[in-house]
């Protein structure tokens, strides 16, 4: 057992937050001063260290640099107006971790190293935290293989760590998107539901086959036939029908269990939508789009929050929406980033203090 004090912390010499005035944050390109490590050796994992940020050396013989074993999670902190530091919902997101890492034949990553890690890394570089609308903190855990062997194995050594990098919007306009009818990011049996670095590296080429043909991205479909929605790029899909927000289920695990997909699911509820969890064939939304009861649809992720989806193409048919006319998810939008600012009471218990 380690406890919260056993932490080893090395303060880098001077702060790179002096350099830091880029007046638009793009997303995930600049880090903070410091990251946290650990190690796993011989059955157990080491003292965490604290820090400066900076490269790694490590074996090319490495086990992730050759069959892919990493898993990774995505968390926002922010900064209330009265300089309180606050990180949303990074419990589910540590048993999100390590259901991925159970599923990827990795270690679990006892709650003390993983939270109290990272409240004591934004402790320390909480000044790198932007305050304004739609930037945050973000909160990058990771794991990876590191053992020095080659051989279709689970690795016998990993390294945990975790970055923070300042941030603003991952999608910075509403997007085009293209229904994915060839190429696939998940199957039934597969590793869809773990959040692990393979399915990303997987969905790249489809998603810029989508990007030459003027597309932001793609909404996967199955496997077997190509018409029952997945997740929409990077992000978990809702669609708004009638009265109903209807959202791909988890039964099969093809679909990431979102963190900000069951805050969403939470808060239409409350607004007292009709929420459904269940298979949703793409021609049922075509046709509601015929009938004029699809409202709207939107993406929903940690990087991505509440992304609106102007229009979705589907066999070379177009659905286009008026943003102008929608009320829910700018409504959802509005609370969400409410709670995350301090401006709306947080009556879920979803803020950790830092």
């Amino acid at each position: 057992m380690i406890a919260a004090a056993d932490f080893n912390i090395t303060l880098t010499k001077e702060s790179r937050l002096k350099d830091f005035n880029v007046k638009e944050i793009p997303f995930g390109k600049y880090f903070t001063d410091h990251m946290l490590v650990v190690d796993y050796a011989d059955g157990e994992w080491k003292t965490p260290q604290i820090m400066p940020y900076g490269p790694l050396q490590m074996s090319p013989a490495s086990s992730v640099l050759h069959y892919g074993q990493a898993i990774f999670e995505g968390i926002k902190a922010y900064k209330f107006a009265d300089g309180n530091v606050y990180i949303f919902r990074p419990e589910d997101n540590f048993k999100r971790f390590n259901i991925s890492a159970e599923r990827m034949m990795m270690p679990e990553v006892p709650e003390e190293i993983f939270m109290e890690g990272m409240r004591k890394l934004i402790s320390i570089d909480n000044k790198w935290i932007p305050q304004k609308a739609d930037h945050a903190l973000y909160i990058r855990p990771f794991m990876i293989g590191t053992e020095e062997a080659l051989g279709v194995k689970p690795s016998s050594s990993y390294k945990f760590m975790i970055l923070l990098s300042p941030t603003g919007p991952y999608y910075s306009a509403p997007m085009r998107i293209k229904v994915e009818e060839y190429y696939v990011r998940a199957v039934k049996g597969g590793v869809g539901s773990a959040k692990c670095a393979g399915n990303y590296a997987a969905s790249l080429y489809a998603a810029t086959e989508a990007n030459r043909q003027g597309f932001d991205q793609v909404l996967w479909t199955d496997a077997h036939e190509h018409k029952y929605v997945h997740e929409c790029g990077t992000m978990n899909v809702f669609f708004i029908i009638g009265n109903t927000a209807i959202t791909p289920d988890l039964e099969e695990g093809t679909t990431l269990a979102g963190v900000t997909r069951d805050s969403v699911i939470t808060m239409l509820r409350e607004a007292g939508l009709k929420v459904e969890e269940r298979p949703l064939n793409i021609e049922e939304a075509v046709e509601a789009y015929k009938a004029g009861t699809l409202k709207e649809v939107f993406g929903t992720g940690t990087a991505a929050t509440i992304s609106p989806i102007k229009e979705l193409v589907y066999k070379g048919f177009s659905m286009q929406f008026d943003l102008a006319k929608w009320t829910v998810s700018p409504e959802l939008k509005k609370k969400l980033d409410g709670i995350r600012n301090g401006d709306v009471p947080d009556t879920h218990g979803w803020l950790y203090k830092v």
